[in-house]
């Protein structure tokens, strides 16, 4: 059942997206918005913002509490998570909210108009709010106001000084159940420099050079999950159809097809950026996308069942800020319901992350295919 959002601009009921559908979503709290959500529409009612003309653009809303309790102004919303963007349009729908009348944006998209008030929920990456920011720098009017939100454990004096670097003098609030905002006031006459993203490393053992926007994990090199499955990928000669899921910049299904060319490769992810680099990277590799396709997606929702042959995944651990296996356990079982009879699920995980019991009672079987004191492989079969 969704739990009433009471703000000064109206009472809403919202929902996370996915919802909790048991055990395993136990880790997710129940709530679509968080203090930080409540003391920044608060401050914005006292200052009588945002004005019903005023262009207003959110980043990194969550679920949609921002934007449905803005909805009366002109409003764009942009997050890099599919996930948020669908608990948005949920949200929206539930509240009677013509999604139609709000511009939902994807990471690399930019408002039509320029921006008289900047709304920002401090993600975890610092990185990815580095590269939003510097992206918000064409888009602001003239003497526009750039507010962030989060809770304290977010807010470092890191984040206050890239605040200040990219856009302009910043200060911050007193700290409110654990809430801060921060104020900046753009400069534009002392911006230097331009965005450091994306980034490109060389990968190892190869020629290559892979692409990464700044929400895909590990920027900087290869991951050592990765690396570990890339040096023990199961023979996939006798397959057609595999999917990377979570692939971020798209490395597993790259090397994969590298090794055989025969493959028509998937790649599924819920950030728009980590799809961004994958397409760039497999163009780079091969010339063109020619047999690979490429979906942001919630896992494999939607996706036709047994019509793949094979399965490589590497899991988060987290969903923003929440960590837990509850992603890990819906990539289990959509893979266990996609993959054909007979069909492989091979898994990189922290050994202590104990996926081999859950893998275990999914399919029937499962196995270690390899290991060493950080990481499993494991291998199971529909």
């Amino acid at each position: 059942m969704p739990e009433i959002f009471t703000t000064a601009f109206g009472s809403y009921p919202l929902q996370r997206y996915p919802r909790p559908t048991g055990s395993a979503d136990k880790q997710q709290p129940l709530r679509a918005w968080d203090a930080a959500d409540e003391y920044l529409l608060q401050w914005l009612h006292q200052q009588g913002l945002p004005r019903t003309a005023a262009a207003t653009l959110i980043v990194n809303d969550s679920f949609g509490a921002l934007t449905v309790s803005l909805s009366h102004t002109p409003l764009w919303s942009q997050s890099d998570s599919v996930l948020a963007q669908l608990g948005c349009r949920a949200n929206l729908a539930a509240n009677a909210i013509p999604a139609d009348d709000i511009q939902l944006l994807d990471s690399l998209q930019a408002p039509t108009a320029a921006i008289e008030l900047a709304l920002v929920k401090i993600p975890k990456s610092l990185a990815l709010l580095e590269d939003q920011l510097y992206r918000l720098r064409p888009l602001l009017s003239p003497g526009a106001k750039v507010v962030g939100a989060g809770m304290t454990k977010t807010i470092h004096n890191s984040t206050l000084q890239l605040f200040a670097r990219v856009l302009g003098p910043t200060h911050t609030s007193l700290a409110q159940k654990k809430a801060r905002l921060i104020f900046c006031q753009p400069a534009p006459q002392d911006w230097r420099g331009d965005s450091p993203y994306p980034s490109y490393y060389a990968l190892e053992n190869t020629e290559l050079t892979l692409c990464n926007h700044a929400a895909v994990f590990s920027r900087a090199g290869l991951d050592i999950g990765s690396r570990f499955l890339l040096q023990n990928l199961p023979d996939l000669g006798a397959t057609r159809e595999i999917i990377d899921l979570g692939c971020g910049n798209g490395v597993l299904g790259l090397m994969a097809k590298r090794q055989w060319p025969g493959l028509h490769c998937h790649f599924y992810d819920e950030s728009h950026m980590a799809i961004a680099s994958a397409r760039h990277n497999i163009e780079a590799a091969f010339g063109s996308t020619a047999g690979c396709e490429f979906s942001v997606n919630d896992c494999l929702r939607g996706v036709p069942a047994n019509s793949a042959d094979a399965i490589l995944n590497n899991p988060p651990f987290h969903q923003q800020q929440v960590v837990g296996d509850h992603i890990a356990w819906q990539m289990f079982r959509d893979s266990h319901r996609v993959l054909r009879r007979g069909g492989l699920l091979c898994v990189v995980g922290n050994r202590h992350l104990g996926y081999h019991s859950k893998l275990q009672r999914l399919f029937g079987n499962c196995e270690v295919s390899a290991s060493n004191r950080k990481f499993v492989i494991l291998q199971a079969r529909k």
